[in-house]
């Protein structure tokens, strides 16, 4: 059965789309801790981080890394923190969140609940400062 995210890399359900190439995705989190919280995903459906090949798990933090300074632009914090939790979905991903204080990157608080038109200007916004 596919994941949310396989899903979302087939265009089977919309995203608000930062970057993509042939193997990786970046998008907003519908539901992020903050504005401007990306997912980074790999195409391939492989359920845990640490069970990517080494190379393909060193090419997908390649990638966010090339998105990281656009969300640091569009979104003034302090850093931008990286987390990998992979409880939420089945498929190995990155959290990239803008961060000011430790408590932005705090999984157990409540998540925000932004509008698609919220959303939308948030990933223009990002995709704006990609290089």
């Amino acid at each position: 059965m596919s994941t949310i995210f396989t899903k979302i890399v087939n265009k089977e359900i919309p995203c608000h789309l930062i970057k993509e190439d042939d193997r990786f995705l970046a998008f907003l989190d519908v539901m992020p801790l903050v504005e401007g919280h990306v997912l980074v995903i790999p195409k391939q459906e492989i359920d845990y981080i640490f069970d990517l090949e080494p190379e393909l798990l060193g090419d997908l933090m390649k990638f966010a890394q090339t998105i990281a300074p656009a969300i640091k632009k569009a979104i003034p914090c302090k850093r931008v923190g990286v987390a990998v939790i992979g409880l939420e979905v089945p498929h190995a991903h990155v959290h990239l969140v803008p961060m000011n204080r430790l408590l932005d990157i705090n999984f157990s608080q409540e998540k925000m609940k932004p509008s698609a038109e919220s959303l939308a200007k948030t990933a223009e916004l990002i995709r704006s400062f990609l290089l």
